[in-house]
């Protein structure tokens, strides 16, 4: 496993922007997925974005032209932009990992074994 590490949280108004970013370490010579979940309070976690490693993502509908997930490999850095940040996107944003492929016989995976702890995103 990897071990992620999430910054770049804080308080925004409605409208405004953030960036999240995710520092990976660990077993990073190997190819993963890697993702982002959020969980607001008194809601489920819930996924928001994907990214394979050659640099295909996808979205939650609810963010979509909203967010951008990327990715420095060099750097070991996953990062989502927020843009246009609304109050339900309030919560606790994880960067999340896993060896392997995006895309399973399901469609864009769910199940993610490395977690980050997180970091805080309050929109007003």
């Amino acid at each position: 496993h990897v071990q992620l590490v999430e910054s770049g949280g804080g308080s925004v108004q409605a409208g405004g922007s953030l960036r999240l970013s995710c520092a990976v370490s660990g077993a990073t010579d190997m190819r993963y997925c890697m993702g982002w979940f959020r969980q607001a309070p008194g809601k489920q976690r819930e996924w928001v974005a994907a990214v394979d490693f050659e640099g295909s993502a996808s979205y939650t509908d609810s963010v979509k032209g909203r967010f951008t997930i990327s990715q420095n490999h060099a750097e070991n850095l996953l990062y989502l932009q927020m843009n246009d940040l609304k109050s339900e996107d309030t919560g606790t944003y994880y960067c999340v990992a896993e060896v392997g492929l995006c895309i399973d016989s399901f469609g864009w995976r769910r199940e993610f074994g490395s977690w980050g702890p997180g970091t805080q995103v309050t929109v007003s």
